[in-house]
């Protein structure tokens, strides 16, 4: 056992959640305790950062007029989305692909401007903001799925569109509309897993 290990029951728990979080997309509308919403940032805000840029920016999004027409740019794109899908097309319209008007919060995830200062670890690779954000996301995806919260990342949407619908800088980014709520229960398996959109690839197919 490694020196400096968690006990079995610690690392128990870190591997449930891994392998039970899911990216939900059914919600109840009760409200996410403050505190509870804290933690979830907190988490967040505590993922690894390529030169330790932080470059996360989580906008809350409280008006209900804001969030209905989010889900009108997510409507737009999901359509386009299908025509583009061509024989897949109806097989895709079925599926449920958000729950913004339904989960407790909203939140934007979003890369901050002035990121050309960063160069740490960018320099070849810029590209490593959107990694460092998407570990932001997945600790707050872990974190919420531990205190038994869905959370589902929306992609769906013209990122152009949405800045100057949320009157962000320029050179920001949103990557995700998250959705966070109480749930009735979390999918057994991946939604598009159950609903046969997809299968979970072995992991030999993943190894060099």
């Amino acid at each position: 056992m490694p020196l400096n290990a968690y006990t079995e029951a610690e690392r128990a728990a870190i591997y449930r959640v891994i392998y039970e979080r899911r990216d939900m997309r059914h919600f109840l509308s009760d409200a996410i305790d403050p505190e509870l919403l804290t933690r979830l940032l907190q988490a967040a805000h505590h993922a690894p950062s390529v030169g330790f840029m932080q470059p996360w920016r989580f906008i809350r999004i409280t008006q209900p007029e804001l969030r209905i027409a989010i889900h009108a740019l997510v409507e737009q794109e999901r359509i386009a989305t299908a025509n583009a899908l061509n024989e897949r097309e109806d097989e895709f319209m079925k599926l449920k692909v958000e729950g913004i008007l339904e989960c407790g919060e909203v939140l934007i995830a979003a890369l901050c401007d002035k990121r050309e200062h960063y160069i740490f670890g960018r320099r070849t690779l810029p590209e490593m903001d959107i990694a460092s954000l998407s570990c932001a996301i997945q600790n707050m995806w872990l974190a919420a799925r531990a205190e038994g919260i869905g959370l589902g990342w929306v992609s769906m949407f013209e990122p152009e569109a949405l800045k100057t619908l949320l009157n962000m800088p320029q050179d920001s980014q949103p990557l995700g509309v998250l959705c966070l709520g109480h749930v009735k229960q979390f999918y057994d398996k991946p939604m598009l897993e159950q609903q046969h959109w997809a299968e979970r690839q072995d992991l030999s197919n993943h190894r060099i």
